[in-house]
This record gives structure tokens, sequence and C-alpha cells, in this order.
């Protein structure tokens, strides 16, 4: 009698070109930026071994270099047999877990998404990033050629060194995205003009890959379903697109991409802002133009009740999945187990994305060990039991209990809410903040499964932790927003404006709109902010936003800063820039508050203002360090208590300290 398998479609077996996958689960291409000097090393090795063991059926890689004029530092070179055993080894790590390791083709082109041009970029035409304004060096068609040719020689070369296939990457407004769409591709040669013209670069591209690798190589195509961009790549104009790469069974499977380097960049990592499954109505479009060719559905998939769906549906058959994996290697171990409640779930923050384009190694809010040896493991007992007093239970602190307390050592939090979770929990109750619960609920039940003691709704005073003798405290008190020095401080000793944080439960009992204008005034520049501005504009009848710096969202990763500007524009929600507020006298009796330019005082105002509130920056709340250490006490600092910063800052810190004791 066989074992029942949970989401029996997720795990069902599948032949691509001849090779097994063991379920349907691929690992999306992500960049990790591991790498070093264009080599292969042991950690970004780990980081594929990890997800492999973890149960994925298929990885995907980050791009490698291919081509003589690649030479990015942060990418593998495979252009050259400079690195073969290298190559090897890579790909036999990850092979031996019975796990399909397949490099992604790609080139940037004149696509670029960090500040300033690039003074490499090439292109089909000498035509502007519609992001950067790069204006890209123009590829002649002898540069084509050479460059089709290189990408399949160092296909073959990965193939000899073990790997199962490539995906050529032909989304997001790369190179061969570029080719493909009328709006990027002016040419008048053979490599541009009409459609097919445009698609002879992929199209030629995938005959030379599978001329050199054969039939027993799996070829994949990453391919736009839908750029944002009019006069561009369409839906329409997508399926025209996939119907030509299939024609004649050329390649393995799809998988459809959206957005493009332009205003529209954030498709391609759908967070808070859009639902779940953001592309579903799309990926369905897409694959009834394909019948035969298996597909990867993406876009914000994260649960395995949703990639089961999809699957039993027939919308797609591979379920491809890019941060949920940073999250939780074991994410389809898990599945397959029944333990989805164990899955430390993406919360789609594009925390991984800031990181790799800031040339920082791949970072997760709820996975601090990325990469790391031990990440599929339980945290290593020590071998000297302690008691431990943990200040705070916001995610800092949680994810320092949990792991110290999975180390066998004695575990006592103290916290003054009578809820865990902190601030993340505030934020948590703002529009699109569902997914932030599985950050703390998580660390909850792993807490509680370590005998982790709560003291919860109390406040903590120097004599109430050293009355537990403990061995160590662990302060993640958090921090406080520091009060705006443009506004006159009688208003603070007042109480008659409070921080934009202290305001938000008593606006969540809000059940009716209000009458007049809510004003923010804005110098913290994240998410929260903005996710409570969407709360004001459900309330109030007009929202503005005031800021001394040019511009939004300047502490969020791009694509989420694009997702904010046009989620603002399209609510209604006002911003005045380059600005603070002006308080007069008679504001109580008016209700009119005049703001003004930081360099030339100009004023303007808004009339009728009903509500007043402020976002900034933050300083530690740390007034037990210095008795505590005056006693003594060996004292750790975590999260925002250390210097006020995300949430990865918080559980990485959490994790470190909690490790070391």
């Amino acid at each position: 009698m066989h074992e029942q398998v949970a989401y029996p479609q997720l795990f069902k077996p599948l032949e691509l070109a001849g090779k097994r996958l063991r379920n349907r689960i691929v690992h999306l291409s992500i960049t990790t930026s591991l790498s070093h000097d264009r080599r292969v090393n042991e950690r970004h090795t780990q980081y594929f071994v990890n997800r492999a063991r973890g149960g994925a059926a298929m990885i995907v890689t980050e791009p490698v270099n291919m081509a003589p004029h690649q030479r990015v530092a942060a990418k593998v070179d495979v252009g050259n047999d400079d690195h073969l055993d290298e190559l090897k080894r890579w790909a036999d790590a990850v092979e031996r877990e019975d796990c399909r390791l397949v490099a992604q083709v790609q080139d940037a082109g004149r696509g670029r998404h960090a500040p300033g041009r690039n003074p490499d970029a090439v292109g089909a035409s000498a035509l502007p990033d519609d992001l950067s304004w790069t204006i890209p060096r123009v590829l002649s068609v002898a540069e084509i050629e050479g460059m089709i040719e290189g990408f399949a020689r160092s296909s073959r070369r990965l193939k000899y060194c073990g790997f199962s296939g490539v995906e050529i990457s032909a989304g997001h407004g790369h190179l061969f995205h570029q080719f493909m769409s009328p709006w990027s591709n002016h040419r008048d040669d053979r490599y541009g003009g009409d459609f097919e013209g445009r698609m002879r670069l992929t199209i030629e591209l995938i005959e030379a890959i599978r001329s050199a690798c054969g039939q027993d190589f799996i070829l994949g195509v990453k391919t736009p379903g839908d750029d944002g961009i009019p006069g561009s790549i369409d839906p329409t104009l997508a399926a025209a697109i996939a119907r030509r790469i299939v024609d004649g069974g050329r390649v393995d499977y799809l998988c459809f991409a959206q957005g493009t380097h332009h205003r529209t960049l954030d498709m391609h990592t759908p967070d808070r802002r859009t639902p779940p499954v953001t592309y579903l109505g799309l990926m369905r479009q897409m694959r009834m133009e394909v019948p035969g060719v298996p597909v990867v559905a993406l876009g914000r998939i994260t649960d395995p009740a949703e990639a089961e769906g999809i699957l039993s549906r027939g919308d797609a058959e591979l379920i491809g999945l890019g941060r949920a994996l940073i999250t939780d290697p074991a994410w389809p171990a898990k599945a397959a187990q029944g333990r989805a409640r164990d899955i430390r779930y993406c919360v789609s923050g594009n925390a991984c994305w800031q990181a790799v384009i800031s040339h920082r190694f791949i970072a997760c809010e709820n996975n601090p060990r990325v990469a790391a040896l031990d990440e599929l493991k339980a945290p290593a007992l020590s071998a000297n039991r302690k008691r431990i007093v943990i200040v705070g239970a916001g995610i800092a602190g949680l994810e320092a209990a949990w792991v110290a307390a999975a180390r066998g050592h004695e575990v006592i939090v103290i916290g003054r809410s009578s809820d865990v979770g902190g601030k993340l929990r505030l934020h948590a109750a703002l529009p699109g903040g569902e997914q932030l619960t599985s950050i703390y609920d998580y660390q909850l039940v792993e807490a509680q499964k370590a005998g982790v003691r709560f003291e919860l709704g109390t406040e903590a005073q120097p004599l109430d932790v050293l009355a537990l003798a403990p061995t160590a405290v662990i302060l993640a008190s958090g921090a406080t927003m520091t009060w705006p020095l443009c506004l006159p401080a009688s208003l603070k000793q007042e109480g008659f404006v409070q921080d934009l944080r202290s305001s938000i439960p008593d606006l969540l009992g809000f059940r009716q709109r209000q009458p007049g204008a809510a004003v923010l005034f804005d110098m913290d520049h994240t998410d929260g902010t903005y996710a409570a501005a969407e709360l004001l504009q459900r309330i109030f009848d007009r929202v503005l936003i005031i800021t001394p710096r040019d511009s939004l969202a300047q502490d969020t990763p791009l694509v989420t800063r694009q997702g904010i500007l046009r989620n603002f524009h399209r609510l209604g929600i006002e911003i005045a820039v380059l600005s603070e507020p002006r308080w007069s006298g008679d504001f109580e009796d008016s209700g009119r508050l005049e703001y003004a330019n930081v360099y030339t005082e100009k004023r303007g105002s808004i009339p009728d203002v009903a509500f007043f509130t402020y976002s900034t920056p933050r300083s530690p709340n740390i007034a037990l360090a210095a008795p505590l250490q005056a006693a003594g006490m060996d004292v750790h600092l975590v999260g925002d208590c250390r210097v006020a910063r995300d949430a990865v800052a918080a559980t990485s810190e959490g994790f470190a300290v909690a490790n070391q004791l």
C-alpha cells in the first residue's frame, strides 16, 4: 500500500529532454552575487546544493558569462576552458541530489536598473534604455552571429561539465527581448524590420544551441508575456512570439515573464500590491497558445496549495519558485511531507532583489541563513546551557529567542505588548501587509516548540531583568520615531501630534470615511509608511505626503518604489517633495497647514486638515543597556535597538547573536 503524497500533482515526475524531474518544482533564475571574480566558490555552490537537498527538481542558475564581452564579476565564467573543474564540481554537487542544473543564457543589452549609464551596453538599435536612458552600441550583423556561436559553444561546454540544460532569458527587457520588441528594435537588416526579422536572433540562438548540444539537453526559454509598454510586447504579440519559438519542437519548456527595464520593471517581482499568483489569468491565456509544450508558472506563488491548484487545472505543467525558495529551501520537502505549516514563507518584500542590485550577497528578511552550510539543519546545540533574557518580542527578539532555545538554552522573553511581532505587527495590519505575519508566526511557533517562556504585557525594568539571574541579556526593544525639528517642540509636549506608529491603532478603528485632509510628513521612506498612507486614503477625503527629499520611497527597492508611485497616482494621493511643514498658531482654528520648499521657503498650503502625523528616523530604545551593563550583565543589542534598519537586519542579527551565545 502506497503512502498518500500531499499535493499529488506537484510531486508527479516529469521528463524533459529525456531527463527525469522528480517533481514539478523549478527554482527560477535568481542572481545571488555569491560568485567572486567570475569563479565558482563554496558558498555559491552551497546555495544551489541546499535548494536541491530541499527538494527542488530543477534549478535554473543566475545568468552566466558566456560571450567574450560578458565580464560581470558576480557571474560565473563559462565562455572558456579555464574553470572546467569548478563547473564540473558545481554540476555534480547539484545533480547528485537528483536535481537538474540548468544555466541561464542572458545578456542585459541596454538594460540597466542601477543608477547611471552603462558605457559597455550593446543593443539592437541606438535607442535609450527606458529606465537608465543608456544608449547602447549597436551590434553589427557579424557581432550578432559571433555572439550566437559563442553562446552555443558555451552551452556545449556546460553539457560537457554535467549541466542538464540551459534556459534562454528572452524576457524582462534583456537583449533578446530588445531584439523581439518593435519598441526597441528599429533595425532594417536581417535582424530587424518585420516580425520574422525581429525574431531571428532568438530563433537562430535556439537552433545553434540545439545543434551544439543535441536533443538530450534541456533547452528552455523565458519569453515575454506582457512587458507593459504601449507599442512593445503585449499579450497578443507575446502569443505570436511563443508560437514562433515552439514551431518545430525546438524547446523543452517555456516560461512567461512580465515587465521590462521601464516603469514596469516591478511587474517581474510582484509584491504586496498584487494578488497571490499574480499572473494567473495571463498564464492561462499563454498556455493555450503553445499546446504540447510544458509551461512554467510564475508570479508570487508562495503556497503549495496554490501550486497544486495550478497543476490540477492544467494552467501549467511546472511551478516556478524564486523568492519562495530563497526564504525556505526546504519548501518542497515540507510540502511533500504535508508540513506546509512549517514552511518559512516568502513575504514578497523584495529584500533579496535589493541586496543583489546593491552588490551585496543575496539576503532575505525571513531567512537569515541564506546559502549557509547549515541552512537546512536545526541550530546546533550549545555545549553550555545558559539562561538568556530577551527584552522585546518583535522579529529581532523572536528570532533570537527560538534559535537560542533550539540550541538548548533557557530563554525568557519580556514584551511590552500583549502580542508578539512588535512594530511589524502594525505593518501587517495595513493594506497589503497580511503576508508579513508569516515572519513572526513562524518564529513564535518555533519558540513555543523549543520551550521559550513569554512574559508579555510587561514593561521590563532593570531590577526585573536582574531578578531573573540571566547569563546574558539580548535587548531587542526596538526604536522610537524622533520628533521632526521643523515642528514646534510645544506640539510634542502637548501631545497634539503623534508619530505615525502611535497613530495606526486608532486609524485602524475607523469604520467610516472622515471629512477633511490627512497630511503625513515623511522622513522615513520605507514601505510601511506608504502602506499607512493607503490606509489614510481609505479614511480621509484627501491625503498629502510631504517630504524634504526630492522623491518618495528612496529607502525601498526600485521595484517596490515603482509600485508605490504607480499606486499613489492611481489612488490620488498627493505628494509635495523638497518640502517641510510650517506650523502656524492658528492651525487649530483654521485647519489650514502650510508647507515650505526647503531651499526657497516658497509656501504652499492645504486646507481642512483633519489629521496630521509624521514618520521619521528612529532612535534606539536603549534605556536598559547602561544599568544592566553597570550590574555586570553581558548585554547584546539587536535590530532597531542597535541601529534602526530593516527586517533583514532584525532577523539576521537576532539569529547571529543567539547562534554565538
